[in-house]
């Protein structure tokens, strides 16, 4: 006995399968990812987040809800004072690798012998990890036996060793420096890439019609690369913001404070202080102001793509 199916209802049934199959498929594919950002990340968050409406301490169990009491405590003693040296920080570790990497990134985009070998050796600072470099920076300041001691005491410009980690005036500077040349090299990247879809053809006409280097810079490279260089410094100002590692490993948040920002401080109030409630409100206020950050980098990033389809609209 022969059973016979209509075509038709095979196909059908073969579509409706594939159908299942392919949401299947992306459903184990997002699982994983989905349960990771839950446990690892959402979790954590929401949970740290909550301890900042609650009186709660590492050393003994239990929390009593104190509604925004922690909030109003860090806001009338902690915000300004905090929010001042977390900028000062900020502001310092964007621009002067930012100067840096522009600088660097403009030399290597000429044609020069040694160009390859320079643009994968400024890498290296870039490739040691974070902790790694904040222990040699903190061999090089150190007022012992550190390297810019010796260098400077040997050239005659200081008659003593300088404590330049320990001192109010000098350990932002020094922090500013060792995070300058930790990411100085991805920001030559970035700038580098942008410059090198510049067209030869604009800089050619610029000289043709007696535009120096500074004027064509300004009048032909810079158009073409200030949304990019927009981003690099919004994306290095949010990093720089919540950094921890080197600020942690060189001061500590040290001397008296001067150098604490919002990750120190947030560390040293739960693990030293052992005040869930009030690390979790400084925790709270420090992902608002980031939050902000984090707008405006999306606001630029959609602007740059509908700027972008519409350049390309207008070619076609």
């Amino acid at each position: 006995m022969t059973i016979s199916t209509a075509p038709g209802s095979a196909r059908v049934g073969h579509r409706r399968g594939a159908a299942l199959s392919e949401r299947s498929f992306l459903f184990f594919l997002l699982a994983p990812g989905v349960l990771l950002l839950a446990g690892v990340v959402l979790y954590p968050l929401i949970r740290s987040l909550a301890s900042a409406f609650f009186e709660e301490s590492l050393l003994y169990p239990g929390a009593v809800f104190v509604g925004l009491n922690n909030v109003a405590e860090v806001m009338s003693t902690e915000f300004i004072p905090l929010t001042t040296q977390t900028l000062i920080f900020t502001v310092g570790s964007t621009v002067a690798p930012f100067v840096l990497g522009l600088a660097l990134a403009l030399v290597l985009n000429q044609r020069f012998r040694g160009q390859t070998f320079l643009r994968g050796a400024f890498l290296i600072p870039w490739l040691i990890p974070g902790v790694v470099v904040s222990f040699l920076w903190m061999w090089i300041f150190d007022a012992n036996y550190g390297v810019l001691n010796g260098i400077l005491m040997s050239a005659g410009m200081i008659d003593s060793p300088i404590a330049w980690l320990f001192q109010t005036d000098t350990a932002r500077a020094a922090l500013i420096v060792a995070k300058t040349w930790n990411s100085f090299p991805w920001i030559m990247v970035m700038l580098l890439a942008g410059l090198q879809a510049v067209p030869v053809e604009l800089h050619e006409a610029a000289a043709m019609d007696g535009a120096g280097a500074i004027r064509r810079f300004f009048a032909v490279t810079w158009p073409h690369i200030s949304g990019i260089a927009g981003l690099v410094v919004l994306l290095e100002f949010i990093w720089n913001f919540q950094h921890f590692d080197m600020i942690f490993v060189l001061t500590g948040g040290g001397p008296a404070g001067t150098t604490a920002t919002y990750a120190t401080a947030v560390y040293d109030t739960a693990f030293k202080g052992y005040d869930l409630g009030h690390a979790g409100a400084l925790g709270l206020v420090w992902m608002l102001l980031l939050s902000v950050l984090v707008v405006i980098y999306v606001w630029l990033s959609e602007r740059g793509e509908r700027e972008m389809r519409t350049a390309k609209g207008g070619q076609q």
